[in-house]
């Protein structure tokens, strides 16, 4: 009965050579169709909005730790970088004059570090200076030996930033 149906349907054929069967809309019909249809432009439920922002709110939850892990990651890597450039700048400062600098200003005034670097734990411009016997010196002055982080906490691997 139902293929009966369709083969007595009357088929139109398009300008684009679709086959589309003529459907008869009556007025109650398409002022129907259009009613429901502006219904949907309207906009967002308040239901669609609340699951959007569930969903937003569980991915800030997952991206910020790790946003954060990998920004402090990174000032450990800079202070990694900035001691060991200022170690090195010590030890050319003194293969150069024959003696260890005073401190961290000599080397700045001497141009073995352009500036004097920031601690990116702190941020600020303080080192520790550990200070000791030259031993380059022949009159056993004392000159900047090492220098280290002021900066109070751990990394993520536990070690002191002090220890650096």
């Amino acid at each position: 009965m139902i293929g009966e149906k369709l083969f007595n349907a009357e088929l139109k054929v398009d300008e684009n050579s679709n086959f589309r069967f003529p459907i008869s809309k009556t007025k109650n019909q398409n002022s129907a169709l259009r009613t429901s249809h502006s219904a949907i432009e309207r906009g967002f439920s308040l239901l669609e909005l609340m699951i959007s922002m569930f969903i937003l709110i569980i991915l800030l939850s997952v991206a910020m730790p790790v946003y954060q892990r990998s920004v402090q990651q990174a000032r450990e890597t800079v202070l990694r970088a900035n001691l060991w450039q200022m170690r090195r700048a010590i030890d050319q400062y003194g293969t150069d004059k024959g003696k260890l600098p005073k401190s961290l200003d000599d080397l700045v005034t001497e141009n073995y570090l352009r500036e004097m670097p920031k601690d990116p734990i702190s941020e600020k411009q303080e080192w520790q200076e550990i200070q000791g016997e030259d031993t380059n010196s022949p009159d056993g002055e004392q000159g900047l030996k090492d220098v280290k982080s002021r900066a109070e906490g751990e990394d993520s691997d536990g070690k002191k930033y002090e220890d650096y």
